[in-house]
């Protein structure tokens, strides 16, 4: 069977504009031969709608755009994910449902069964579940339907325990002569690998070919990667689209292995990959065609900039250094080199007789104290209120440069270097801060042509430091970040407690000072701006812990 796979890049509520896109990509594909067109999960709304599905008329909309779509379809058939409203009277308001289309009309209306909510996922709240998968007849074969989830049901997934049914058995008894499955899934980190493996065993215990469409994009804190895949009846892989980008192809499930180059690629390409689409996305589907950030010479903001420069063109990024008296000439020096290496537009504005203002103002309250924190905040403060101010009168999207381990443990300051739209990398922990860096100096810029590296060695090697007092370094503050690093994983990630945290071998001090800060700064993480997900477990959507709490785990 020739299947079309439409691997496309949709907006979250843009029906009109996503049913233009649906409509293109199935003309496409039926001129490139397709017997069938296949699309993404709730394609037509884009995925996750969200509380959309409680404005009062978003899912009426939707399957109105979704008849509309049918009207289009001729002789090829095209499987299409849409919102179908539940007509029962009882239980949610809409199925999550792939509209099965031929000759203008929706034939069968295919629903999901398993309804995922544990991470990102909140399914439950919007969908009511079918009770087992559905089968359509056509052509004189019989093709098993199933929507993301339903194939999530594998020995190697925990979330297999969260249900009773496994819809991809109950198919295995019904003799298919293709599975198709409609995705929404988000990428993290090695994640593809999972879903190789669901896809491919899906097919040897059917015996079927299975094609899994994948959705591809960013929306919101989720990045999709595509890597929409076809695995013959053997388990084989004979089909893999491209990672992070859109893509039309038709695959052959009796014909010869295609695979695209990037469908597997290394960590750290995967890891670029998803950031520059994550701000990219984020960026132009909000409406925004600039980005600025400010430059401190470290390592943190370099990768960003590399980060926002390859998004959206190094022309419509703005470099600011925000020096203070503190700052150190080679810090100034880096902020400049990376700019000129990178082709931004840059600039330096000195915070000095700003922060001098505002300690001349606070200078009678804070009178016979000792300078703390509360001064060295109020550098922080001070750029975060100029670069606000630049991106309020440019109309550029303000990025934050803090990474995962700072976050995680607060060492950031509220109202200065975490104010922004969106933060790039505070998913992202600082040891692979360092190995992503490292990546681009080397194997990105040997691809880009480019004879020397692009961020400064320095900005690497030195020892970082916010600069918030003469000769200061992070680890004034902080464990080294390898180990901060191990423990963040182990307590924020997989759920350890400090009891086996420390017997896994790290210093029982270090642990009970990690996890205190950890625990502290919730409050800190719920006013931060989003941030893009690309780990098992990201600060947002995904993690929902008390800001006021008492367990000590």
């Amino acid at each position: 069977m020739r299947i079309g796979l439409a691997q496309i890049n949709t907006i979250v509520g843009d029906i009109a504009g996503n049913s233009r896109r649906i409509a293109e990509a199935y003309r496409t594909l039926v001129a490139q031969g397709a017997e069938l067109v296949l699309f993404p999960e709730l394609a037509v709304c884009g995925y996750p709608p969200r509380d959309l599905m409680f404005k009062k008329r978003f899912i009426s909309d939707v399957a109105r755009a979704t008849r509309d779509l049918a009207a289009q379809i001729g002789a090829v058939p095209a499987l299409i994910g849409y919102t179908e409203p539940n007509t029962t009277g009882a239980g949610r308001a809409a199925f999550n449902a792939a509209a099965f289309c031929h000759e203008g009309k929706i034939l069968v209306s295919a629903r999901k069964c398993l309804l995922p909510t544990y991470d990102v996922f909140d399914d439950d709240r919007y969908f009511e579940p079918a009770q087992e998968p559905t089968i359509v007849e056509f052509g004189g074969r019989r093709i098993g339907i199933t929507i993301c989830e339903d194939i999530w049901t594998h020995e190697i997934v925990q979330t297999r325990r969260f249900y009773d049914s496994d819809p991809v058995k109950t198919l295995s008894t019904r003799k298919l002569d293709v599975m198709l499955n409609l995705s929404a899934s988000p990428w993290h980190s090695t994640k593809e690998n999972v879903r190789i493996t669901l896809v491919t065993d899906a097919a040897r215990t059917c015996g079927c070919p299975v094609a899994y469409c994948n959705s591809v994009g960013g929306n919101d804190e989720l990045i999709f990667d595509g890597r929409t895949m076809v695995s013959d009846a053997q388990g084989r892989l004979i089909g893999g689209l491209a990672a992070f980008r859109e893509e039309l192809r038709v695959i052959d499930t009796a014909g010869e292995p295609v695979i695209s180059p990037t469908f597997a690629q290394d960590e750290m390409r995967d890891l670029f990959d998803a950031l520059v689409l994550g701000v990219r996305d984020y960026a132009q589907k909000t409406g925004f065609k600039k980005a600025l950030l400010g430059l401190s010479g470290g390592i943190d903001s370099a990768l960003t900039a590399v980060i926002a420069a390859e998004a959206l063109g190094p022309q419509n990024v703005i470099g600011v250094s925000l020096p203070s008296v503190i700052s150190s000439q080679h810090s100034r020096d880096d902020a400049a080199i990376l700019a000129r290496n990178l082709g931004i537009e840059y600039h330096t504005i000195s915070i000095a007789d700003a922060v001098a203002a505002a300690e001349s103002s606070l200078a009678p309250i804070f009178a016979g104290r000792p300078r703390d924190i509360a001064e060295e905040n109020i550098q922080a403060r001070a750029r975060g209120l100029l670069l606000m101010a630049i991106s309020n009168k440019f109309g550029a999207l303000l990025l934050t440069t803090g990474n995962k381990s700072e976050l995680a443990v607060g060492y950031c300051t509220l109202y200065g270097d975490m104010c922004g739209g969106l933060a790039v990398i505070s998913d992202v922990f600082k040891m692979q801060v360092y190995a992503l860096s490292r990546w681009i100096n080397s194997d990105l810029a040997s691809r880009a042509g480019r004879e020397k590296e692009i961020i400064p060695r320095s900005s690497i090697e030195k020892a970082p430091s916010a600069e918030l007092r003469p000769n200061q370094t992070d680890q004034d503050s902080l464990p080294p970040y390898e180990v901060l690093d191990a423990i963040l994983k182990g307590y924020v990630e997989e759920g350890h407690s400090r009891a086996d945290l420390v017997a896994a071998g790290f210093n029982q001090a270090v642990v009970d000072d990690v996890v205190r800060k950890v625990d502290l700064n919730e409050y800190k993480r719920k006013q931060a701006a989003p941030g893009l997900k690309i780990t098992p477990l990201a600060f947002g959507v995904g993690r929902r812990i008390p800001i006021v709490q008492k367990y000590v785990s």
